[in-house]
């Protein structure tokens, strides 16, 4: 075909850069004469090469995924509220919040724990010697029941759903009513209510702690966090047992001296300050508790009505 003097070009492959060779028949097209035998056939070389169809389609393809992948990924900013909300309410409390816990712990389970040690000599003083055994058998029982009152939140939680805090609350309530009733009477009867409400109150502090502590502060460090929740017991056990031996002591004048020269407190005197100023403490630690549901309600709200959102969803 070239002793014919007829040039047939070689299509370039697929896929190769053809920007040099495209100068090249450009300038060969203008040396040449215009009146050589297929001169005219190098034109279709100045115009651009049409774009290959293969090339663009994988390069399309290769860009695709991408952008799907980034449609598919759900971003932080349209994420829907309710788990935005979950995720926040991992940690409900506010600053404040840490001491009012803390205050309602020491000033109503603390001191249900140190009426519990000091039964015995509470007995004996309101002439009560031989039902020991019984008050502190009905104290361990209504603790044992209050224990399992406090799984009532999350056992009617379908149908009646109310904050933890409100729960602390309430079962503070019947400790500055049993305190109250017990420097009020000293009769046995009154002495058997009084051990049973503070009882069950203690218990149901005692086991709903640990949830407590670990929606207000998070799951995270609970451990910790609880343990250092609990460092009131030792220090109130400090506190209201040397306030309840000074009011002993001071009463010592009426009673009587044992073998060991040690003063055994009889009548209603030993031990009625003590109830009294143990009642004004339990009221401090009940309007703590007030206080720190009012503070949280809202956020326990929140947090129930994410988690029915993203029970539902799934």
């Amino acid at each position: 075909m070239e002793r014919l003097g007829i040039n047939l070009e070689k299509e370039p492959e697929k896929g190769r850069d053809t920007t040099p060779y495209k100068e090249t028949m450009v300038h060969n097209t203008e040396d040449s004469h215009p009146d050589h035998e297929g001169g005219n056939e190098d034109q279709p070389a100045q115009a651009q090469p049409e774009e290959n169809p293969v090339l663009s389609h994988d390069q399309d393809e290769m860009g695709q995924p991408d952008t799907e992948a980034q449609e598919g990924e759900p971003s932080s900013s349209n994420e829907p509220e309710q788990t935005q909300v979950l995720r926040r309410s991992t940690r409900i409390r506010r600053p404040a919040s840490d001491w009012l816990y803390y205050v309602a712990y020491f000033c109503g389970g603390t001191i249900g724990l140190v009426y519990s040690n000091n039964l015995g000599q509470i007995a004996q003083s309101l002439g009560q010697s031989s039902k020991t055994t019984t008050l502190v058998t009905l104290y361990s029982s209504s603790s044992f029941f209050g224990r399992l009152l406090s799984a009532t939140p999350d056992y009617i939680r379908a149908k009646f759903y109310f904050a933890r805090t409100g729960w602390l609350a309430i079962a503070l309530l019947p400790t500055p009513i049993a305190l109250f009733l017990l420097a009020s009477s000293g009769t046995a009867s009154a002495l058997q209510v009084g051990t049973a409400l503070i009882g069950l109150s203690s218990g149901f502090i005692f086991a709903a702690a640990v949830s407590i502590t670990s929606e207000l502060f998070g799951p995270n460090g609970v451990g910790v966090n609880h343990n250092i929740l609990i460092t009131n017991i030792p220090i109130g056990s400090l506190i209201y047992g040397f306030l309840a031996a000074l009011v002993y002591d001071s009463h010592g004048s009426t009673g009587i001296k044992s073998m060991t020269d040690s003063v055994v407190c009889m009548g209603r005197g030993c031990y009625y300050l003590t109830f009294v100023w143990w009642g004004c403490l339990s009221v401090l630690g009940l309007g703590s508790s007030l206080v720190l549901f009012i503070r949280t309600r809202r956020t326990y709200q929140r947090f129930e009505q994410a988690r029915i959102s993203s029970n539902i969803d799934s």
